[in-house]
C-alpha cells in the first residue's frame, strides 16, 4: 500500500442501528437505546480510532483487529474497544421489533437436536445471562455441529474459542438498568420472549 493510499483510509465508523431508537419499546426504551447506542457504543468507536491511529491496526477491519489483539495483555485496551464495537453491533441485530416466537425451521430443528426443545434453549440462555457475574454477554453459538449456550465476561467474544456466534444478549448493567434497575432476569426474559431475532441467528447458522 502506498503512502497516499494509507492516508485516505477511513477510520472505523459507528454502524447504524437496524431500526429506529423507539422500535424495541416498551421492552427496551428509546431512552436506554439513546444512551446505550449513542454513548456507550459510540464511545468504543471513538476510543478505538484514537488507540489505533498511526499503528499497524489502523488499516485493519474490525474482526482482524480483534483476532490480532485477543489474549495479548499489552493490547488489552485495543481488544476491549474493538470487541465491544463488534459485540454491540451483533447485539442490535440479535433484536427486532415483534421478535421472539418460533425460529425458522432449520434453526429450530438444530436447536431441538441440541437442547431437546426451544423452551429448554431459552431457559439455558436465560440461565447463562443470570450466571454471568458482573458485566458480559450470553450467546447462542455453533460449536462444531452442535448449538450451545455460552457466556463471556466483559468484552470477550466466542470467536476466540473457535465458536460461531448466532445471537447474543448484553448483560452489562447499562443494557437494562434504566428500564429494569437490578431486575436482570425480567429484562432477559422479555428480550427472549418479545425481541430475540431468530431470523438473524438462522442467517448466521448458514
Amino acid at each position: 500500500m502506498s503512502t497516499d493510499q494509507h492516508a485516505v483510509v477511513s477510520p472505523l465508523t459507528l454502524p447504524s442501528l437496524p431500526y429506529p431508537d423507539n422500535a424495541l419499546a416498551p421492552v427496551i426504551s428509546a431512552n436506554t437505546l439513546g444512551f446505550h447506542y449513542g454513548k456507550h457504543h459510540r464511545g468504543y468507536v471513538d476510543n478505538l480510532n484514537k488507540l489505533v491511529a498511526g499503528t499497524d491496526f489502523a488499516d485493519l477491519p474490525l474482526p482482524k483487529i480483534i483476532s490480532e489483539t485477543a489474549g495479548k495483555p499489552d493490547k488489552a485496551t485495543i481488544f476491549n474497544n474493538a470487541a465491544q464495537i463488534w459485540n454491540h453491533t451483533f447485539y442490535w441485530n440479535s433484536l427486532r421489533a415483534a421478535g421472539g416466537g418460533q425460529p425458522p425451521a432449520l434453526l429450530k430443528e438444530k436447536i431441538e437436536a441440541s437442547f431437546g426443545t426451544l423452551d429448554a434453549c431459552k431457559k439455558e440462555l436465560a440461565a447463562a445471562a443470570m450466571a454471568q457475574f458482573g458485566s458480559g454477554w450470553a450467546w447462542l453459538v455453533l460449536d462444531g455441529d452442535k448449538i450451545k449456550v455460552v457466556k463471556t465476561a466483559n468484552a470477550e467474544v466466542p470467536m476466540t474459542a473457535g465458536q460461531k456466534p448466532l445471537l447474543t444478549i448484553d448483560v452489562w448493567e447499562h443494557a437494562y438498568y434504566l428500564d429494569y434497575q437490578n431486575r436482570r432476569l425480567d429484562y432477559v426474559q422479555a428480550v427472549l420472549d418479545k425481541l430475540i431475532n431468530w431470523d438473524f441467528a438462522a442467517e448466521n447458522l448458514g
